[in-house]
């Protein structure tokens, strides 16, 4: 496995990590810096960790885990998405907090699904797991904290408060489609 390979499985792994970061952005409004790190520590870890729990996983467990991953995943996160989507209806809105430790679990355990799945892959073409998993875990950890700042720059948008959340919830909502949807092709 080449480098070239490693660093765009890796950043390919983080795009819904990133997605999820920005919403979390849109949802911040105080001590960003603060929940940046904390958003990247917690899907840099997951992403990490997943992958190498996959690639463990694959020698004996893929036959139970790959017809059911897919559908975790977008139950998660649609149910999240659809959360955000009922609050951002309300007169005068507060932001999700999805920053709070059980909704960045959550959040970080459905993002992290497709690094299980490619764990298995990587077990399965008997390829090593250790220098891929830490790429994966850094490139996700950098990206998740530039996505968070991003969400955050753009609540300066005030006026468009309810339609931020409301892209949030799609974006959600969205990964998890897409998550399904790839897994069902």
């Amino acid at each position: 496995m080449d480098f070239v390979f490693i660093v765009l499985m890796s950043v390919g792994l983080a795009m819904d990590a990133f997605a999820v970061s920005v919403s979390c952005g849109l949802c911040v409004i105080e001590k960003r810096n603060r929940n940046a790190l904390k958003a990247a520590i917690f899907f840099g870890f997951f992403q990490w960790w997943k992958l190498t729990a996959g690639w463990l996983a694959g020698f004996t467990f893929r036959t139970f885990i790959e017809p059911v991953d897919h559908w975790i995943a977008f139950l998660l996160l649609t149910l999240i998405g659809a959360k955000m989507w009922k609050e951002s209806m309300e007169k005068n809105p507060e932001p999700m907090d999805l920053t709070s430790l059980k909704l960045m679990l959550t959040l970080a355990l459905a993002t992290s699904i497709d690094a299980f799945a490619a764990g298995i892959s990587l077990s399965a073409l008997g390829y090593p797991v250790m220098i891929p998993s830490i790429y994966v875990g850094v490139i996700t950890l950098v990206l998740s904290f530039a996505g968070v700042l991003l969400g955050c720059w753009m609540t300066q948008y005030a006026r468009f408060r309810k339609y931020l959340d409301r892209i949030g919830a799609v974006i959600l909502i969205g990964i998890g489609i897409k998550i399904l949807i790839e897994h069902l092709a």
